[in-house]
């Protein structure tokens, strides 16, 4: 007996059983998870950057990474802060997730973990 082959309607033969893909975010909320992902990505290495300066200048007393890393990771840091309420807005997050997500960029990693966490939300359609 040889298998059907799917039906147009996204039903297989006679196990009646639908798959359909998730569908995909509108393209403005798609533009804004783009958006937020390379911030979280930037903001996560700058941080990371901060954190070895901070190193440097404690231990090595050379303090003149952290004058450099400080200011650049802080204006990166707000502009990371207006992209994910931008993000948090389009997809009508509550308030407690769009606080973590807007905290995420002050804790090292956080944000590499945050983006994760808020990509499969936003792709899958749901709330934060």
């Amino acid at each position: 007996m040889a298998a059907e082959p799917p039906s147009p309607s996204g039903t297989s033969g006679t196990s009646g059983t639908v798959t359909e893909p998730a569908a995909a975010p509108p393209a403005r909320l798609a533009a804004a998870l783009i958006r937020y992902r390379v911030a979280a990505y930037v903001v996560g290495v700058f941080l990371l950057l901060l954190v070895a300066a901070m190193v440097v200048k404690y231990v090595g007393h050379q303090p003149r990474a952290v004058e450099i890393v400080g200011p650049i990771h802080g204006f990166i840091y707000a502009v990371y802060l207006v992209i994910a309420l931008d993000l948090a807005l389009r997809a009508k997050w509550s308030i407690r997730g769009t606080l973590l997500v807007l905290l995420a960029g002050v804790v090292p990693f956080l944000s590499f973990v945050a983006e994760r966490k808020v990509t499969g939300h936003v792709r899958a359609g749901r709330p934060l």
